[in-house]
């Protein structure tokens, strides 16, 4: 999750806070909007790290995975804007996350933060969270500079720093040693740090650089959901990845869309015309407004993809519903599965098995009929070695 914002449940502070970042150049609503943005997203990503302690680390996730799900997350994230919960070094207090937990979780939890690879791991994103709080840091100051070259070299400097907390939080070799969950958690982490890195390019008028990278998240982001699926290997592990990512494509892929087209539709206007945008005030703005009076109500409230999934799970199965989290992230993928289908179904006879209709199907519906023949197949051939 990146920054669960306003009145929608996603994770990028994106629809007001673009616009205003992208065309605040007067310096004082510039470093106001930049200001805000930066502890939205420090405390996003504090949240999301803090978490990493309940998922542990290895290739198997445990019991605690409910504890730290979609809808927990939200609530947490509000309770450390209320400053509710301490964030220390983007870690939070273990006996404030524990505090309203089984006894089960909490040895599992006690048993995680004991062991040294987990020790290991902290210490990597420790550092990564200090880098990214000081360049958030020398960004703000940054904003403050009247002299446009010497801003221009701190925001670049800021950048670089940003850049080395991604790489800590993409480390492959750390990656390697979590599961599925922890993967996503890492990887949810170093996508909210490449926003910043497009914010810092955005500050500078530098569109077309930021429009290019945010093109680049969001095949990074189908990328990297595709590669967590695919290590994903228990009905526990796709209880918490299924709304995770559900809410990843419905609402922030979609949203990186309309920062993309923000970026465009800046570029596109005349001087003119940008100058009158330039001295707008965008941060009295209707959805900005609406908002702030929804976003509790929000965390609270149980998340739509984390319903959605609870009313699919009776109705299908794990290798179903994993596939249907895959053909979210890549259609294309679908033309392989829906050919299977027409090619099992003209052998057992059903006519009515043919594109035209699988077409108007369902990406579940599709993947059910997938693993029905794929099942039947399995177990034909099973019963032919055991004939032979």
């Amino acid at each position: 999750m990146f920054i669960k914002y306003k009145s929608a449940i996603v994770h990028f502070s994106l629809p007001a806070m673009a616009v205003s970042v992208a065309v605040a150049v007067c310096d004082g609503r510039l470093a106001d909007a930049a200001n805000a943005h930066g502890q939205a997203v420090q405390a996003s990503l504090g949240v999301l790290q803090a978490t990493t302690a309940f998922i542990g680390v290895g290739t198997v996730a445990g019991v605690a995975l409910s504890a730290v799900n979609l809808h927990q997350t939200l609530k947490l994230k509000k309770a450390v804007e209320r400053l509710e919960v301490k964030l220390e070094n983007g870690f939070i207090n273990l006996e404030q996350l524990l505090k309203y937990q089984g006894a089960d979780i909490k040895q599992q939890i006690s048993q995680v933060v004991e062991k040294m690879t987990f020790e290991n791991h902290r210490l990597v994103l420790v550092r990564a969270y200090g880098l990214f709080t000081q360049a958030i840091q020398r960004m703000r100051s940054a904003l403050q500079l009247q002299d446009i070259n010497r801003r221009n070299a701190e925001i670049d400097a800021a950048r670089g720093m940003l850049f080395e907390a991604l790489a800590d939080y993409r480390n492959p070799h750390l990656l390697a040693e979590t599961c599925a969950a922890g993967q996503l958690r890492r990887l949810e982490c170093s996508w909210a740090i490449e926003q910043s890195i497009i914010g810092t390019y955005q500050v500078q008028n530098e569109f077309g650089a930021a429009g290019d990278r945010i093109s680049q998240l969001q095949q990074q982001i189908r990328q990297d959901g595709l590669t967590v699926i695919a290590g994903c290997d228990s009905d526990g592990e796709l209880d918490f990845l299924f709304p995770e990512i559900a809410c990843i494509h419905d609402r922030d892929l979609v949203l990186l869309d309309t920062w993309q087209n923000q970026i465009d539709w800046i570029k596109s206007l005349p001087p003119s015309e940008l100058k009158e945008l330039q001295s707008a005030d965008l941060s009295k703005s209707n959805l900005a407004v609406i908002g702030e009076k929804n976003s509790a109500a929000t965390a609270l409230a149980i998340p739509d993809e984390q319903l959605f999934y609870e009313s699919l799970r009776p109705k299908s199965h794990f290798y179903a519903l994993r596939t249907q989290l895959e053909l979210m992230l890549d259609p294309q993928r679908r033309e392989e599965y829906e050919g299977y289908i027409i090619e099992q179904g003209e052998n057992a006879g059903h006519k009515s098995l043919v594109l035209s209709n699988l077409e108007k199907a369902s990406d579940l519906a599709v993947a059910n009929l997938y693993y029905y023949f794929k099942f039947r197949d399995e177990s034909e051939e099973e019963s032919e070695l055991v004939n032979a």
